[in-house]
C-alpha cells in the first residue's frame, strides 16, 4: 500500500498538470479566435479590393483602346508622308541629276553613279505605279543618256591610258636584256590602279544595270590595238637598232613607229655567226684556203642579216605570250567571267595572226631559197622552230578557252616549218651530191672547194638544233608519228643524214678532182679536203654525233688522207727514177768512162735537174692550207729525194764525164731539200 503522504503528494501534482492543460487549452482557444477574426477581415479586404479593381478596369480599358487607335492613326499619317514625300522624289530626280548627267562621269564617277542609282529607281517606280506618266520619259532619257555617257567615259579612259608597252620593257619581260646581269620580276602595269578602279566600275554597272555588252567590243578592240603595236613596236626597236649598226633588216610586217627607245635589243648566239667564227678557227690551222666555185650560194655574207630578223621574230613570239598573259589578267578584272574567253580570243586575234602570217612568210621565203639553193635562208627556220617548240606549253596554257581555230595555229605552223626544213635537210643532201663539176670553178691550186665548207658550215648549224633538226626529218618517217619518235630515234635519224651528206661530198669530191689533168693535183685537192673535212668534223662535235651510226668515219678519213698522200707522191717518181740506183750504169774504178756512158751521165742529171725545176715550178703554186699536213708532205718527200740524190751525186760527183761541171751539177743537196721546201708556198 501507498503510504497516504505519497499518495497525497502525487494527487497534487496530478492536479497542477491539469490546471496548466486547461490554461493551455483556453490560450489556443482564444488564440483560433483571433485568427478567425483576421481571416474576416482579410477577405473584407480582398473583396473591397477585387470590387475596385474591376471598376478602375471598366474605367481605363476604354482609354488605352482609344489611345492605340490615336497612335495608329499617327504612323498612319507620318507613313503616308513618308511615302508622299517618296513619291514627290522621284518627280524631282529628272531635275536633280540633270546637270550631273550632262556633265558626264569623269573625274566625279562615284557622285554620277549614285545619280545614275536615282534616276533608275524612278523609272522602275513609273514602270509599276504610273506606266503613261509624262515623268516615265524624261527619267528613261535621262537614263539613256547616263548610260552612253559612261559607255562613252569607259570608251576615254581605255583609249587613254592604253598605252603601247616600250620594247625595252618587254624584253626586260621576256628576260632578253643580256646587259642586266641580274634579272629581277618585272612588273607591267597595263592600266593605273585609280583608272582600272574606275573601269571596273563602269564595266559592271554597265552589265549588271546597263544590260550592255557593246562596252566588251570597245574594250577588245583598243586592247587589240595596244597588243598589236607593242608588238610591232618591238619589231621596229629591232629594225633601228641593227639599221644603227649597219646591219640590213627587212621584216615581214613593217613599223611605222617613232617614239622607240635607242636601247639595243639583246642578242641570242647567232648560228650562222657562230659556225663561220669556228670555221674562221679551222682556217687559222690552215684548214680553209681559197674556195673553188659552187653552185651553192655562199653561207657567209649574209649571218647578220638573218640572225636580226630570226632574233625578232623569236622576241617577238616571246613577247606575245608575255603581253597576253597580262592581258587576260587585266580582262579578268573587268570583263564578265561567262564573257572573258571569247573577249580574249578576240582580243589577240590580230597580234597572232601577225606573228602566224610572218611565220607562213619565213616558211614561204624557205621553199623560195631552197629552189634556188640558197640554204642559209633555210637555215633561219631552225632557232626559231626550236624557240616555238619550246614556248608551246605557254602558248597552249594562255590559249586556253579560245577557239579550236585559235588554238591550232601555232602547231599547224610548227608542222609548216618541220616539213620545210626537212625539205631543206633533203635538197642540200641532193645538192651536195649533184653538184656539177664545172673546170672554170675548180680551185687552181687545189685547195678546198667551196662545195666542202658550205657543207660542214650548214652542218655545223645542225649541232645547235640536234633535236630540232631530227624531229624535222622524224616528222617524215612514214613508220612514226608526230608525237611516238624519241630522242634517241631522231639523234639516230640525224647521225644517218650527215653521214649521207659527208657520202655524198665525198662522191662529189672524187668526180670534181677527175676534171684536174695532173693526179698528183687531183691528189693534193681530195687531201685538202679530206683534212679539211676530218679536222672541222674534230674540232665541232659532229664527229661524235657521227658516231652515232658510223663508228670508223674518223680512221676511214685519215687512211683517205694517207692514201692522197701516197698518190701525190708518186709524181716525184719520174724525177727520182733518173737518179735512182736500178737505173744506174756500173763503172769500174780507174776506168776510162766511153762516150756513152758519159751521154748516159750528163741525161741522167739533165733529167733530174729538169724534173725537179719543173716540179717545183708547177708544185709551189698548188696550196696545202693545213700547217701539219704541209711540212709532213715536204719532209717526206724531202728525205726521199734528197737521200736519192745525195747517193747519186757522191757516186758520179767526182766522175769527170764533163768538162762543163755546173752545167749539169747545178744544185748542193742542201739546195734540192731547200727548193722542197718552197712547195705549196705561192709567196717563195
Amino acid at each position: 500500500m501507498i503510504p497516504p503522504q505519497e499518495a497525497s503528494a502525487r494527487r497534487r501534482e496530478i492536479e497542477d498538470k491539469l490546471k496548466q492543460e486547461e490554461e493551455t487549452l483556453s490560450f489556443i482557444r482564444d488564440s483560433l479566435e483571433k485568427s478567425d477574426q483576421l481571416t474576416k477581415n482579410m477577405v473584407s479586404i480582398l473583396s473591397s479590393f477585387e470590387s475596385r479593381l474591376m471598376k478602375l478596369e471598366n474605367s481605363i480599358i476604354p482609354v488605352h483602346t482609344q489611345t492605340e487607335n490615336l497612335q495608329r492613326l499617327q504612323e498612319n499619317v507620318e507613313k503616308t508622308l513618308a511615302c508622299l514625300d517618296h513619291v514627290i522624289g522621284y518627280y524631282h530626280v529628272a531635275s536633280d541629276t540633270e546637270k550631273t548627267i550632262r556633265e558626264g562621269p569623269t573625274g566625279r564617277l562615284e557622285e554620277y553613279l549614285g545619280s545614275m542609282a536615282r534616276i533608275q529607281k524612278a523609272v522602275e517606280y513609273f514602270q509599276d505605279n504610273s506606266p503613261d506618266s509624262p515623268e516615265l520619259n524624261k527619267v528613261k532619257l535621262l537614263f539613256e543618256r547616263g548610260k552612253e555617257s559612261l559607255e562613252s567615259e569607259f570608251r576615254s579612259l581605255m583609249t587613254r591610258h592604253s598605252k603601247v608597252v616600250s620594247p625595252v620593257l618587254i624584253l626586260d619581260l621576256t628576260g632578253g636584256d643580256d646587259e642586266l646581269e641580274v634579272q629581277e620580276d618585272v612588273a607591267l602595269e597595263q592600266l593605273p590602279e585609280s583608272v582600272l578602279q574606275d573601269v571596273v566600275r563602269i564595266a559592271r554597272w554597265l552589265v549588271e544595270y546597263g544590260r550592255n555588252q557593246d562596252f566588251m567590243n570597245v574594250y577588245y578592240q583598243i586592247r587589240s590595238s595596244q597588243l598589236d603595236r607593242s608588238i610591232r613596236g618591238l619589231k621596229e626597236h629591232f629594225r633601228k637598232s641593227s639599221s644603227s649598226s649597219g646591219v640590213p633588216y627587212s621584216p615581214a610586217v613593217p613599223n611605222k613607229r617613232k617614239d622607240t627607245p635607242t636601247k639595243k635589243p639583246a642578242k641570242r648566239p647567232g648560228t650562222i655567226r657562230k659556225a663561220q667564227h669556228l670555221l674562221k678557227q679551222y682556217s687559222q690551222h690552215g684548214l680553209d684556203g681559197k674556195k673553188g666555185g659552187s653552185n651553192l650560194i655562199p653561207l657567209e655574207g649574209r649571218d647578220d642579216v638573218l640572225d636580226v630578223e630570226t632574233d625578232a621574230y623569236i622576241h617577238c613570239v616571246s613577247a606575245f605570250v608575255k603581253l597576253a598573259q597580262s592581258e587576260y589578267q587585266l580582262l579578268a578584272d573587268i570583263i564578265p567571267e561567262h564573257h572573258q574567253k571569247k573577249t580574249f580570243d578576240s582580243l589577240i586575234q590580230d597580234a597572232l595572226d601577225g606573228l602566224m602570217l610572218e611565220g607562213e612568210n619565213i616558211v614561204s621565203a624557205a621553199r623560195k631559197a631552197i629552189i634556188r639553193h640558197d640554204f642559209s635562208t633555210v637555215l633561219t627556220v631552225f632557232p626559231i622552230l626550236r624557240h616555238l617548240k619550246q614556248t608551246k606549253p605557254e602558248f597552249d596554257q594562255v590559249l586556253q578557252g579560245t577557239a579550236a581555230s585559235t588554238k591550232n595555229k601555232l602547231p599547224s605552223l610548227i608542222s609548216s616549218m618541220e616539213t620545210v626544213g626537212a625539205k631543206a635537210l633533203e635538197d642540200f643532201a641532193d645538192n651536195i651530191k649533184n653538184d656539177p663539176d664545172k673546170e672554170y670553178n675548180m680551185p687552181k691550186d687545189g685547195t678546198v672547194h667551196e662545195l666542202t665548207s658550205n657543207a660542214i658550215l650548214f652542218l655545223q648549224q645542225l649541232l645547235d638544233f640536234q633535236e630540232t633538226a631530227g624531229a624535222m626529218l622524224a616528222s617524215q618517217e612514214t613508220s612514226s608519228s608526230a608525237t611516238s619518235y624519241s630522242s634517241e630515234f631522231s639523234k639516230r635519224l640525224l647521225s644517218t643524214y650527215i653521214c649521207k651528206v659527208l657520202g655524198n661530198l665525198q662522191l662529189n669530191l672524187l668526180s670534181k678532182s677527175k676534171v684536174y689533168e695532173d693526179p698528183a693535183l687531183s691528189a693534193i685537192f681530195l687531201h685538202n679536203n679530206y683534212n679539211y673535212i676530218l679536222k672541222a668534223l674534230e674540232k665541232s662535235e659532229l664527229i661524235q654525233l657521227v658516231a652515232v651510226t658510223q663508228k670508223t668515219a674518223e680512221r676511214s678519213y685519215r687512211e683517205h688522207i694517207e692514201q692522197q698522200i701516197q698518190t701525190y707522191q708518186r709524181s716525184w717518181l719520174k724525177v727520182i727514177d733518173h737518179i735512182a740506183d736500178k737505173s744506174l750504169p756500173v763503172l769500174q774504178p780507174g776506168a776510162k768512162l766511153r762516150d756513152k756512158e758519159r751521154q748516159m751521165i750528163k741525161e741522167r742529171f739533165k733529167g733530174f735537174n729538169d724534173g725537179l725545176e719543173e716540179l717545183c715550178k708547177i708544185q709551189k703554186a698548188w696550196a696545202v692550207p693545213d700547217m701539219e699536213q704541209r711540212d709532213k708532205i715536204r719532209q717526206a718527200q724531202k728525205t726521199v729525194v734528197k737521200e736519192t740524190y745525195a747517193a747519186f751525186l757522191h757516186r758520179y760527183g767526182s766522175v769527170p764525164f764533163t768538162k762543163n761541171t755546173d752545167k749539169y751539177i747545178k744544185y748542193r743537196v742542201e739546195q734540192v731539200g731547200d727548193m722542197i721546201d718552197r712547195l705549196f708556198d705561192t709567196s717563195a
